[in-house]
């Protein structure tokens, strides 16, 4: 239902005209008598946006710490969604973000209560954050039966469907850690469709609850690109998009939307999972010749996942790059034959009814992804490929080309304002490095600085050493007992951190993945915790004043020497210049802006250079609004 406009029309003014004025009187007087500080960053970035909306342009909107980006983008777009009578899309960088965002002392309620609005805001959160009820059904652990036991009475039970409420997001279950959460969440081979367990499936009314949205849908980069990706084969399909239409976008953390892009255009195939869904359709009764290919697909599968990892190269990278031998090519074709042989067996297997519906169509589903990966994997084009260990198991990736050219086809060519907010889009003012990752041409863009005096907030140390000296360093420091966050490159990074710590330091530092993260950050915030690790609380993160004293950047954001990375370098004319570096130095500005996020916030930041990277000292301290102190290694 579309909501009273925040201010009247008239035909003496446009839209925009009415707008722009409301903008200025809710920032320069409403909000500032209500106790908001009046900030004329934050008003010019208000009035930018309006005027990207007024245009449908896409606009980058850089604006440093303390801006007040959030009501800065809020106030137009909550009038924007009300004037077209579509919701206004904001994307976060990832779903912990999305909760500091709607959390009850965030800024949509504080908005919300000095201007006596009521806003219709709801969350579209990422498949995997939702739970699965098939998936919760085979999980035979302690915790299972615990979630089992938490379900609202309508999911088992014989309690009337218009009792029915959103449950089973992942922030619902905090006690759970992230692989405990991964046996019992959305997994993509699950088959949503067939499932007679649909309507009840916390999934699906969280769905059908967003898609009434009035004023504001908050998803995340992630959810945005898979819903970006799969519009038009779900249309095709007969199924609704994962999301309604909208007024507008904004991209907080915009400078993040690449990979999140990458991630979203992936295929994945698993090592484990085909065996594993195979043998659940063996069942008594199944036709011979099924049988057989099925036992020659497994043999044959198996061995093209033992051809991939002698042909990996890359031990220690979190992805592998791999070298094709025509063994390996040859192995992967004889799957997709063999694949497509079990595919018209199935034909007849459905007609005997002696596979369960639901299985049957599982495992179709999944084999038609499986042979399209492989064809993408074994055949000349310019796809991106790697394996990694995901979900706990070796999985190939194939990334069928960097997304540039399809985002351009698919989101910038629309009709559609499109806002990057982010304290970090440009370096140097500079915002080449972003628009040629993204394949925007036609765009607005303005840069204000934050307007925190930093010299009498904020000190920031360098110390160089050698790598296997860090972690004692950062013992030394934290037995200085202070709110610290350590920031790393890599999961692999962060857990070699936490391997290397003495007995009595084990259960006083908490690390991202011991469970579900908003809650570890919950406690952080209230001083339950001292010391926190992690490797994506690089952006987004908002801790105010004594909460968070002190940043240690344990080692230097670089992208990792992976095939995605490795594929982009060999497109640019100087590799580390034109991608290694812009993208550090981004992210560490990114880490070192979790310090100060009011006026009232004070702290140190220390980074931690291995010796080689002591010739980056000059771009690294440009990074920072103070100068750096060289750190004593006593």
């Amino acid at each position: 239902m579309k909501s009273k406009m925040p201010f009247a029309l008239s035909k003496e003014k446009s839209f925009y005209e009415s707008l722009n004025d409301w903008i200025g009187d809710t920032l320069y007087d409403e909000l500032t008598e209500k106790g908001f500080e009046c900030r004329d960053e934050q008003i010019f970035m208000a009035f930018q946006i309006e005027q990207a909306l007024k245009e449908k342009k896409v606009l980058l909107a850089e604006a440093g710490v303390g801006t007040g980006k959030t009501i800065a983008y809020l106030l137009p777009a909550i009038a924007y969604a009300r004037y077209t009578g579509k919701p206004a899309l904001i994307s976060c960088a990832d779903e912990t973000l999305i909760d500091q965002l709607v959390k009850e002392e965030g800024d949509i309620k504080k908005l919300s209560d000095a201007l006596q609005m009521n806003i219709d805001v709801r969350l579209a959160k990422a498949r995997d954050q939702y739970l699965c009820l098939k998936r919760l059904e085979e999980a035979d652990d302690e915790f299972a039966e615990e979630v089992e036991s938490s379900l609202p009475d309508f999911v088992r039970g014989n309690a009337s469907l218009q009792s029915i409420q959103p449950y089973g997001d992942r922030s619902d279950y905090p006690d759970l850690n992230d692989e405990q959460w991964k046996m019992i969440n959305f997994h993509p081979i699950q088959q949503c469709a067939a499932c007679d367990l649909r309507n009840r499936c916390g999934q699906t009314i969280h769905r059908n609850h967003y898609r009434e949205a009035a004023d504001l849908i908050i998803c995340s980069h992630d959810f945005y690109m898979e819903h970006i990706w799969t519009k038009d084969s779900r249309k095709r399909q007969g199924q609704l998009p994962l999301l309604p239409e909208v007024s507008m976008v904004v991209f907080d953390e915009g400078h993040l939307l690449e990979y999140s892009a990458q991630r979203a255009l992936t295929y994945e195939v698993q090592s484990n999972t085909l065996l594993q869904l195979l043998e659940r359709i063996m069942v008594d009764g199944i036709r011979e010749e099924t049988l057989q290919l099925m036992e020659r697909l497994i043999d044959v599968h198996e061995e093209f996942f033992r051809l991939l990892h002698q042909c990996t190269i890359g031990e220690t990278e979190e992805r592998k790059s791999i070298g094709k031998s025509a063994a390996l090519l040859s192995t992967g074709k004889e799957a997709i034959s063999i694949s497509t042989a079990l595919l018209e067996e199935f034909v007849f297997e459905g007609e005997l009814f002696v596979i369960p519906e639901y299985d049957l169509k599982m495992v179709e589903e999944y084999l038609e992804q499986y042979i399209f990966s492989m064809e993408l994997f074994t055949s000349e084009n310019d796809a991106v490929d790697w394996l990694e260990e995901r979900h706990g198991e070796t999985t190939l990736i194939i990334m069928p080309r960097l997304v540039t050219d399809i985002l351009k086809e698919k989101l910038f060519t629309a009709n559609l304002p499109i806002i990057f907010s982010s304290a970090t889009l440009s370096v140097g003012k500079d915002f080449t490095y972003l628009l040629d990752s993204l394949g925007i041409d036609d765009f607005l863009s303005f840069s204000v600085e934050s307007p925190f005096d930093y010299e009498e907030v904020m000190k920031v140390f360098i110390a160089e050493m050698k790598k296997e000296e860090k972690a004692e360093y950062v013992l030394n420091m934290l037995r200085e007992e202070e709110q610290t966050l350590i920031l790393f490159k890599s999961e692999q990074s962060m857990k070699d951190f936490q391997a290397s710590l003495p007995i009595e330091w084990v259960g006083k530092i908490g690390f991202e993945g011991e469970r579900e993260l908003s809650s570890i950050i919950r406690d952080f915030q209230g001083k339950e915790m001292m010391n926190l690790c992690s490797y994506h609380l690089w952006e987004g993160l908002d801790i105010p004043q004594d909460a968070l004293t002190r940043v240690i950047i344990y080692d230097l954001p670089f992208p990792p020497a992976d095939p995605l990375f490795n594929a982009k370098r060999n497109q640019a004319e100087d590799p580390f210049k034109d991608v290694d570096l812009p993208f550090m130095l981004l992210r560490l500005r990114q880490g070192s802006g979790r310090l100060i996020r009011t006026s009232e916030d004070f702290g140190t930041i220390h980074v931690l250079l291995d010796h080689k990277e002591g010739n980056l000292r000059k771009e690294i301290e440009a990074a920072f609004p103070v100068k750096a102190h060289v750190a004593s290694l006593k």
